[in-house]
């Protein structure tokens, strides 16, 4: 049954009642995290790696105040190419009373996802905790989302900007469940390892399919969290180790000087990293995008096999 909350494609709508692979994918990515034109081809190249894989692509966005899950031509080609603002959930009833438009980070992502029954999403990385958050309190709502949102995540880790440990830490205290795909170590997004060991390794996509289905078996209404599947960045594209120290020390080094605080900082970074790397630490991004998106289409089919 269609949820008056949100709009469902028709091609989602259909995969979902007839129990087919589907996979949510966030916008923010395209609307704010790549340049243009190329954010309009990576957003199809992710949409393709799903259809090749059997799989429906379901991009989500909010259009003139209507939360869309899965979006036509017409609608990606408004998040690619029109200035959008970012939506976490928060903001999700704002857009609606003034008929707004937003690409959705992973937070806003999460929930529309879980209001659509879309199990799985394939985003870059997750926010977290970040540096400094004892004086700034500077937290991702991703983690919130994380927590009260039944949709597994299939990401490279988080930002090596960001504080690891405590965004592991926040992690296990919302018990949201983290899980290494073929890995024993959580993965900072550019490398793919972090110094941070994971209690839980899985190495199949029927692995992680079968955690969601026992997820669903003990699910509580209101209560259920969602899953991190940390994905790290294939060794082959991952950014060189030394450059990638180099450029961050750099980046922290620059912010410093420029007296740059609070949430303002993570931006400043990021973009200084892009930058200083002339373009490499863009190049891996979606790199490892994609491999998750691969990842995620593997895990939707094995968990859509369990229920048919």
């Amino acid at each position: 049954m269609t949820d008056p909350r949100v709009q469902v494609s028709e091609e989602v709508a259909d995969a979902l009642a007839e129990r087919r692979p589907v996979v949510a994918l966030e916008s923010t990515i395209i609307s704010h995290g790549l340049p243009r034109p190329r954010n309009r081809q990576a957003a199809a190249d992710f949409e393709a790696v799903l259809r090749a894989a059997g799989v429906v692509p379901a991009t989500i966005a909010v259009l003139d105040g209507v939360p869309r899950v899965g979006l036509d031509d017409g609608g990606i080609d408004r998040i690619a190419g029109e200035e959008m603002a970012k939506a976490s959930v928060r903001d999700l009833p704002v857009l609606a009373a003034r008929r707004g438009s937003a690409a959705t980070t992973v937070a806003a992502t999460m929930r529309l996802a879980a209001v659509a029954g879309v199990r799985v999403f394939a985003t870059g990385g997750l926010g977290g905790v970040h540096r400094g958050f004892v004086t700034t309190f500077d937290e991702s709502a991703d983690l919130g989302a994380l927590a009260a949102f039944p949709v597994a995540v299939v990401c490279a880790g988080v930002k090596s900007v960001l504080d690891i440990g405590a965004t592991l830490e926040r992690l296990e205290t919302l018990s949201v469940p983290v899980v290494g795909y073929r890995t024993d170590e959580f993965p900072s997004f550019w490398l793919p390892t972090s110094g941070h060991r994971l209690d839980w390794r899985v190495d199949t996509p029927e692995e992680v399919a079968a955690i969601l289905a026992a997820q669903d078996a003990l699910a509580e209404p209101g209560a259920t969290p969602g899953l991190v599947l940390a994905n790290p960045v294939p060794a082959d594209v991952a950014w060189e180790r030394t450059e990638h120290d180099r450029v961050l020390a750099e980046a922290f080094a620059a912010a410093d000087a420029a007296k740059i605080r609070g949430k303002a900082v993570t931006p400043f970074l990021l973009s200084f990293i892009v930058q200083a790397s002339g373009g490499r630490s863009l190049e891996v991004n979606l790199a490892l995008a994609r491999n998750n998106v691969a990842v995620a289409a593997e895990v939707a089919t094995a968990y859509a096999t369990r229920a048919a």
